[in-house]
């Protein structure tokens, strides 16, 4: 098993992941997917958390050189990004109808077919989380194993329904203004990172503070429905066919969802991380707390992470690059 990975810095503004990017026509619109990797390699496909693409949502995980050499040595990597969310994104027509969680989900398995893909593994954060897990439970065959992170199951709480409420209407009357953010950073994030008036905010939390500013806040609006609307899936779980992986973080919101969602998930099949001392977003907050679970997760499937780093040092992602 491998070390930790030590804390790096790193300025992604600069950064410009490889891969090509697919933009693929589905039923329900347009999705950017963003394909890594060799394609001959089984898939791992990732869904981001609400106001989010794959760069500021698992760009942590995949920075960390015993995670970038344990999944990109087994994987083909395909990154989703909710529609309207990717870098550089246009504002969705308003003519075009908003999307719900089953709409979501059935895009994927439009996206898989576009590919020509099977059964994959799926990697989602919260909203993204539930996407795919909801996708698995309406498409068993096509889902290997789930790796879920902070993930939600239930209906919104009236605590969640109402918090959703006021940033729709501050999307819609102000865009992505200051209030919005915070409320998306303390879902994000725990209080350690998000700093206080002693405490300068960490360098994730800056830029993602950045990134957010740059959303197309109708775009996100859409999403915010979506999610604002979901299904309880509670009694769904009992049916996964699927291994299934969650972490959540001590701090976060949904702490006690993933909780309630372990209970409902055959233990036989499934396990349950939890990061002290972290918020929602472990793939940015802790990276390192995933690598070991990720590997004994993983050897099930017969997949390994080599002993020496096999990655090109003209690579962003690759160890040799990143400034410390």
């Amino acid at each position: 098993m491998g070390d930790s990975c030590d804390s790096v810095s790193v300025d992604v503004e600069s950064i410009s992941l490889p891969g090509k990017e697919h933009i693929v026509k589905t039923s329900h619109g347009y999705v950017s997917v963003t394909v890594f990797g060799d394609l001959e390699k089984p898939a791992l496909i990732t869904y981001p958390d609400l106001a989010l693409n794959y760069v500021y949502c698992f760009q942590g995980l995949f920075f960390c050189p015993e995670a970038f050499s344990l999944l990109i040595h087994n994987f083909c990597i395909y990154h989703l990004s909710p529609p309207g969310h990717e870098l550089e994104a246009a504002v969705i027509s308003p003519d075009e109808p908003v999307l719900s969680v089953d709409d979501l989900t059935d895009q994927i398995a439009e996206i898989l077919d576009y590919f020509g893909l099977g059964a994959v593994m799926c990697m989602g954060v919260t909203a993204g989380a539930y996407i795919l897990t909801m996708f698995a439970i309406k498409y068993p065959r096509r889902v290997m194993g789930l790796i879920l992170v902070s993930p939600l199951c239930k209906a919104p709480s009236w605590t969640e329904w109402l918090c959703n409420k006021v940033m729709s209407n501050l999307l819609y009357i102000c865009g992505t203004c200051g209030l919005v953010k915070e409320l998306l950073l303390m879902r994000y994030f725990s209080k350690e990172v998000r700093g206080s008036a002693d405490v300068p905010e960490s360098d994730v939390v800056q830029a993602c503070r950045r990134l957010l500013g740059e959303r197309q806040s109708p775009n996100v609006l859409r999403f915010l429905e979506a999610i604002n609307g979901r299904p309880d899936i509670s009694e769904g779980l009992r049916r996964l066919q699927c291994r299934s992986l969650i972490f959540v973080g001590e701090n976060s919101p949904f702490h006690f969802e993933a909780l309630h969602m372990t209970s409902k998930i055959d233990r036989r099949f499934s396990a349950l991380v939890e990061v002290q001392s972290c918020g929602s977003m472990i793939t940015e907050e802790q990276p390192d707390a995933m690598i070991i679970p990720l590997e004994y997760f993983l050897m099930g499937y017969g997949f390994y992470r080599p002993s020496q780093y096999n990655v090109s040092p003209r690579s962003p992602l690759s160890p040799t690059s990143i400034s410390p």
